[in-house]
């Protein structure tokens, strides 16, 4: 854990059993992630499936955490927060799951093993990621061409990607405190 604090944006998916409270329950788990502190979530967006598109609309979201994790123990710490809420790996691409953790940025960082690319190598072409960024790092570059994530997301206007009110309208404490705020939900957003 000797590592050198960095900001992380992980993107978040959920489209089996109640993905809203997938969500909820993941951040509550990014929040209580050691060494790491939750800095702020982006509103829930609906997006279509990538691949099969025989399954249920994904609900996403991105969360900015600062972590003195190294990147691959982050990741396998996201994926026991996966494995905890249902995921089970090996299965079809692209298929249904209770939640999907992604790894989209860890600082300025770039690498690439058998396990983990960072950057992620497909955030430039995915509207149902960078609409989050956008609302949690608008400043954010991405690569290839480190251009901002906004102007990736207009060369995206086919891929649509609409908000989602939380049912409550507000954070619950838990995402409150993990993310040291109290801020509402936004309840739309655009490009």
């Amino acid at each position: 854990m000797n590592h050198r604090p960095a900001r992380a944006y992980i993107g978040l998916g959920s489209n089996r059993g109640d993905p809203v409270a997938q969500l909820r329950r993941a951040l509550a788990a990014l929040g209580g992630l050691p060494a790491s502190r939750l800095q702020a979530v982006s509103p829930f967006y609906v997006s279509a499936p990538m691949g099969r598109r025989n399954q249920s609309p994904f609900i996403n979201a991105v969360a900015a955490l600062d972590t003195a994790l190294a990147p691959m123990s982050l990741l396998r710490a996201l994926q026991r927060i996966e494995a905890a809420q249902g995921r089970r790996r090996g299965r079809r691409r692209w298929g249904p799951r209770p939640l999907d953790l992604d790894l989209l940025l860890y600082g300025a960082r770039r690498m690439r093993t058998a396990r983990l690319q960072v950057p992620h190598p497909r955030l430039s072409q995915r509207a149902f990621v960078l609409r989050p960024l956008c609302d949690v790092a608008p400043g954010v570059r991405v690569p290839p061409r480190q251009r901002r994530a906004r102007a990736w997301l207009r060369r995206l206007g086919s891929q649509r990607v609409a908000a989602l009110a939380a049912p409550t309208g507000t954070l619950t404490a838990l995402e409150s405190a993990a993310a040291g705020t109290s801020a509402q939900w936004p309840q739309s957003a655009g490009p």
